[in-house]
């Protein structure tokens, strides 16, 4: 049985909820779900959150080394319309990089309206073949362009992030609603997976910020150049 996480409560991701090995971690997808509160049908918020109302929610992970940080920032290559991005094959996983070069973690695809049930985003992560100086990965949301659109967590319901292991159990879940405390809150760290004693941990983290891109996130809390 899935154990339900409350916020900065953390749980072996190889034993259930009796403390039985039981998880398969050779491929753990980390899935996010989300919707859109509906605020009625008419005048400005029914024309904001109408069909044509679009929230994109990018899942990003940070691959993390002993020292809690980002060491490997990738390059900066020129896109085919000729602008640089930057961060491209490195230790964070997002939309413009959206596999590790060890090819061990990796995005599964947008999804940019959170319509219909299950995992909107997934993140798959080998994490028995992890490589030793990753000791920890970081698993955030951000919405873009939510602060130009006005767009924030306090909008969004029936949020969580899970744990499903190889053979398809779901190990965990962490769920998480809006409410007025997360008003003007365009990202959110939601939960992080760290080595302990040659296993795995999952911990529910639920830290939002008012930034919309997890570049200032990276930069402040999580790069040896901040």
């Amino acid at each position: 049985m899935a154990i339900n996480l409350q916020k900065g409560q953390t749980i072996d991701l190889r034993k259930n909820d009796r403390g039985e090995s039981v998880y398969d971690l050779s491929k753990v997808t980390i899935g996010l779900g989300w919707d859109v509160r509906k605020q009625g049908s008419g005048g400005f918020f029914g024309k904001l959150f109408s069909k044509e109302a679009e929230y994109d929610l990018d899942a990003v992970a940070f691959l993390l080394d002993g020292n809690g940080k980002v060491a490997n920032l990738g390059r900066t290559v020129q896109t085919n319309d000729g602008r640089q991005m930057g961060l491209y094959q490195g230790d964070v996983v997002f939309f413009n990089s959206m596999q590790h070069p060890s090819g061990n973690v990796w995005l599964t695809g947008d999804n940019r309206t959170g319509a219909g049930d299950g995992d909107d985003e997934q993140i798959i992560v080998r994490l028995d073949q992890l490589d030793e100086s990753y000791q920890k990965i970081v698993f955030l949301v951000t919405i873009y362009q939510g602060r130009s659109n006005n767009q924030h967590f306090g909008m969004i319901e029936n949020a969580f992030i899970r744990a499903v292991d190889a053979t398809g159990k779901e190990i965990t879940k962490y769920s998480l609603s809006g409410d007025s405390s997360m008003n003007g809150m365009c990202a959110m760290v939601f939960a992080e997976a760290y080595r302990h004693n040659g296993d795995w941990k999952f911990r529910a983290l639920g830290e939002p910020s008012p930034t919309d891109n997890f570049i200032d996130i990276l930069r402040q809390q999580y790069s040896y150049s901040n």
